[in-house]
């Protein structure tokens, strides 16, 4: 599986972690931004100083109104430092200018809350994140170094090269963890806020929200539709069916149909009853998230062990999403995976369902691949969940996610 984050990467083999090339791509994320930030620090303090002590001239109003937008271009590279060890793009929160020219791209982006928030995290980032990946990189590359050097002053100090040695083989480790930390840090800073993804994109969210709803609520009608009326009625045909044979001779031609009839009524009841759950589980409606579970483990192909507690009944939407994800999960380790066996747990956390699905197959399991991932991914989205996987090639599979229930 590929890894869009240096920090998914940590979650790897550790032998594989380091044939990959996230470390190097870690360093040169932490190098760059020491540079760059110990530049742009030094450009923004000079600027600042100079535009407050050029102010009684009016000289320094256009300077310091750089530096209150130098935000924008800062970030601006940020964004595009930070493909180095995220490679799902930051989007630029700013919109088009109201008015053309250079006037009305000043005054539409001073009214932009983006603007401050880049600002702030501009100044943070030359007065505090440089020196951090700085000290990082001394710690983890120079520290080792000059332990291993330490016997050339003094002979005894010979133990501190294995001290420098599992300090320098722990370095990768080191470098990718930080880079991963601080690019988490820079992406929930730079993002754009839901106010800034503009009036399209919300209602986008909203309208695929009620399509979903509308969709589950239509299976669950199919569903009642089923067992209420059509298995109904298959169920008192085969009664009446027996209750025919009961009144025909034993031996004759005629028992003979009627009990042909009665096994095939048999099968489409069972054959009804397995796409009544497809469509939508009674037991899920009737009796909660771990009841329909426990059901769908009973019929699945693998040996299921099944860890689900919940203190109380979750909303019917984030019960449905979360049983749908195991489903398919399940669906996948039986078809895909060469598993023997599949685990499922769940717990409430505050106001957080996190739920984990893991066998013990030969991985390599990736939406690419064509294996329903995709479309389960799109049901947690709209639920304002999120799916993690960690699938390497050789196994073990582990589909974790969290769906809030606010």
């Amino acid at each position: 599986m590929r890894h869009r984050t240096a920090w998914q990467a940590l979650g790897q083999n550790p032998l594989k972690v380091l044939g990959s090339s996230w470390p190097w791509r870690s360093f040169a994320y932490l190098l760059s931004g020491v540079v760059f930030g110990a530049v742009a620090g030094a450009i923004l303090v000079v600027a600042l100083v100079a535009g407050v002590v050029s102010l009684v001239v009016l000289v320094g109003v256009p300077i310091l109104l750089g530096v209150a937008l130098s935000g924008v271009a800062v970030t601006r590279f940020e964004r595009w430092r930070l493909r180095l060890v995220d490679l799902d793009p930051v989007p630029d929160p700013h919109r088009a200018p109201e008015h053309a020219g250079l006037v009305g791209w000043v005054r539409t982006r001073l009214r932009e809350p983006a603007t401050w928030r880049e600002l702030g995290f501009t100044a943070v980032s030359a007065t505090a994140l440089w020196w951090m990946d700085f000290l990082v990189l001394g710690f983890a590359l120079v520290v080792p170094v000059l332990v291993i050097m330490s016997p050339l002053d003094d002979p005894g100090a010979w133990p501190l090269v294995i001290v420098g040695l599992c300090l320098l083989a722990a370095a990768p480790y080191t470098i990718t963890a930080w880079a991963g930390a601080r690019a988490a840090v820079t992406r929930l800073m730079l993002a754009p806020r839901d106010s800034e993804l503009g009036r399209e994109l919300t209602d986008v969210r909203a309208s695929r929200a009620r399509l979903v709803d509308a969709f589950d609520a239509e299976r669950r009608r199919i569903e009642r539709d089923l067992h209420d009326g059509a298995q109904q009625r298959l169920v008192s045909l085969n009664v009446m069916l027996g209750l025919a044979a009961l009144d025909t001779e034993p031996d004759s031609p005629l028992a003979g149909q009627l009990a042909k009839a009665q096994e095939q009524v048999a099968l489409a009841v069972d054959e009804l009853r397995e796409l009544s759950r497809g469509v939508h589980p009674k037991a899920l409606t009737d009796h909660g998230l771990a009841a329909a579970v426990e059901n769908l483990a009973g019929r699945s192909a693998l040996p299921v062990t099944v860890d689900i507690r919940l203190p109380r009944r979750l909303p019917l939407s984030v019960e449905t999403a979360a049983y749908f994800v195991i489903a398919e999960a399940l669906t996948n380790a039986v078809k895909h995976s060469r598993a023997t066996r599949v685990e499922v747990h769940a717990r409430l956390h505050t106001d957080v369902l996190a739920l984990s699905v893991s066998d013990d197959g030969i991985g390599g399991a990736a939406p690419e691949a064509g294996t329903g991932l995709v479309g389960l991914a799109d049901r947690v989205a709209v639920a304002d969940g999120r799916l993690r996987i960690s699938s390497p090639q050789g196994g073990p599979t582990l589909m974790h996610v969290e769906l809030p229930c606010h």
